[in-house]
């Protein structure tokens, strides 16, 4: 049973920093490509950032290539968002995703996940 729990949200001003934590029951955490998307009030999830099991691939949605950056401690189980320059359009609910994977493909899609965590709202006022 996979549980994945976000903390870090709140409320920043234009330009501010937060950073989102995802702390997971997994427990082959390592086997598991995980991967940040959000869902803004009224529109569909969308994708923000993946990484691979070993953390040494990310990818990045074009709107937030720059100035996020995810990351990962296999030890700790975790997975982690640093969002920095935020804006007024980073407003949504944030969630961790995570799927288990027997290659080094990373997937990027939301029906590719399976496991969900219940959200973190981020806030960015202008």
């Amino acid at each position: 049973q996979v549980q994945l729990v976000e903390s870090g949200g709140g409320l920043v001003q234009t330009g501010g920093s937060l950073r989102l934590s995802c702390a997971a029951s997994i427990r082959a955490f390592s086997r598991y490509s995980m991967a940040w998307f959000r869902q803004a009030p009224g529109q569909g999830r969308e994708f923000v950032a993946a990484i691979s099991r070993g953390g040494g691939t990310t990818y990045y949605a074009d709107s937030v290539k720059g100035r996020f950056t995810i990351s990962r401690d296999n030890d700790k189980k975790s997975v982690s968002l640093q969002m920095d320059s935020l804006k007024p359009e980073d407003t949504a609910v944030y969630y961790c995703a995570a799927k288990s994977t027997i290659s080094s493909y990373t997937p990027r899609q939301l029906d590719e996940y399976s496991d969900w965590g219940q959200g973190t709202q981020v806030t960015v006022s202008s």
